[in-house]
């Protein structure tokens, strides 16, 4: 099995700054894509930020040019840098991760969430 623990989230101000980690292990044999989707109350989860096992990346717009993600293939970690944080990115943050188990067999996993919240 896989586990994905997440950490990082916190309260903070508008303008502030958190970085999210989100560490892989278990029976991985290849991580593929990773990626931090969000959940705001009332709202359905969406994606932030994905990363490709080659370092591509893509953004929502809503958080282009402020949010940053990476990688760090030895680890099994996906962090996500936010800078210049507003109340309207406050929410659950999830990770997700596809990967290649030991074995061959590709699986799709979630991290348990971390509560970010923006405000004054």
């Amino acid at each position: 099995q896989v586990q994905l623990v997440e950490s990082g989230g916190a309260l903070v101000q508008p303008g502030g700054s958190l970085r999210l980690s989100c560490a892989a292990s278990g029976s991985i044999f290849s991580i593929n894509a990773m990626g931090w989707y969000r959940q705001a109350p009332g709202k359905q989860r969406e994606l932030v930020a994905f990363i490709a096992s080659g370092g591509s990346t893509n953004y929502a717009d809503s958080v282009k040019g402020r949010f940053t993600i990476s990688r760090d293939n030895a680890k099994n970690t996906v962090y996500l840098q936010m800078n210049s944080l507003k109340p309207d990115d406050t929410g659950v943050y999830y990770c997700n991760v596809d990967l290649m188990l030991r074995g061959g067999v590709f699986a799709n996993y979630w991290g348990q969430g971390t509560q970010v919240t923006v405000s004054s």
